[in-house]
């Protein structure tokens, strides 16, 4: 039996998978929030420290998504994902030494906010986020195979990543940033989340235990709508409290792609052909909703 070369078309919609474009919200979102929540607060905003600090998170993500490809090649869980960068280029070191770079690259543009603040703690923050980012795949530890993927997810994105960010621009710390936090570790734990569902056999086969293959896809779905409203009920508790302006009611317009999500992995959740497509769905979702928060935060200062 013969196999068809891939066309040039498939090659870039397979590199296209590979690299991820969308998912790099997950670096642009917690970054604008924690800015957005500080410029509301003190209403001042330094472009220099934010765009770098923007792309530093971009070149870190870059990172995770290369370093995560090559320690999958080591566990062979990837062996059937056409759109892994190691199986696309044939060569897992490269995307190693590629991946390293783009780290590097990521914590000079942190260590440069640093120096010009003379402050360290957004390094600090930002290095604490790296190690349990590497903790996730990474040997010996590899948790994402212990099924707390999510839990680092969460840690890393909201409290870790808003706080560094807030924190950039006014050196301080503040209870409406951790709050916020908290909305933006679960939309952006919900992204990972949805990912597990269509790989349940590849993860059995490897011994890897996402919370998907614990809970089953049923079980999964349901809490996939329990994470996803309590985005819409954290929102009017975090305002009735004080630490929201009412105008971040604007979040509730996301509403539509979270029943949207909820709703399509509900009917698909066990056809992976199907539900694979979610994470997609989720990552609108974390970015309109994310987006709608920075809003909520900014506009105060004009109205």
């Amino acid at each position: 039996m013969t196999t068809t070369p891939l066309t040039q078309p498939d090659r870039r919609q397979l590199w296209y998978a590979a690299i991820k474009p969308p998912m790099y919200t997950v670096a642009v979102i917690p970054i604008t929030v924690g800015t957005a929540v500080a410029y509301g607060q003190n209403n001042g905003l330094n472009w220099s420290i934010f765009l770098t600090f923007l792309g530093s998170a971009i070149a870190i993500i870059a990172w995770m998504n290369l370093s995560n490809d090559f320690f999958d090649s080591e566990t062979g869980i990837d062996r059937n994902k056409l759109h892994s960068v190691v199986n696309l280029t044939g060569n897992k070191f490269l995307v190693f030494w590629l991946s390293s770079l783009f780290l590097l690259l990521g914590i000079l543009g942190i260590v440069s906010i640093s120096w010009r603040q003379q402050d360290w703690m957004v390094l600090e923050l930002i290095l604490l986020s790296c190690a349990l980012g590497y903790s996730y795949q990474g040997p010996p530890f590899r948790l994402g195979y212990q099924g707390l993927g999510e839990f680092i997810c969460f840690v890393t994105f909201g409290p870790l990543a808003i706080a560094a960010a807030y924190y950039s621009q006014t050196q301080s710390f503040s209870s409406t940033a951790f709050a916020v936090s908290i909305l933006i570790g679960i939309t952006t734990s919900i992204i990972l989340f949805c990912s597990h569902f269509h790989q349940v056999e590849d993860d059995l086969a490897a011994g890897k235990r996402s919370p998907i293959v614990r809970l089953g896809t049923k079980l999964g779905a349901k809490v996939l709508a329990g994470a996803t409203g309590s985005i819409f009920i954290f929102t009017p508790l975090f305002i009735a409290l004080g630490y929201f302006p009412l105008w971040t009611l604007l979040l509730f317009l996301s509403l539509p792609l979270a029943y949207q999500v909820v709703h399509f992995v509900w009917q698909n959740h066990d056809i992976p052909e199907k539900v694979k497509v979610c994470k997609f769905i989720a990552v609108k979702f974390h970015f309109w909703s994310g987006l709608l928060l920075s809003l909520g935060f900014i506009l105060p200062n004009f109205i």
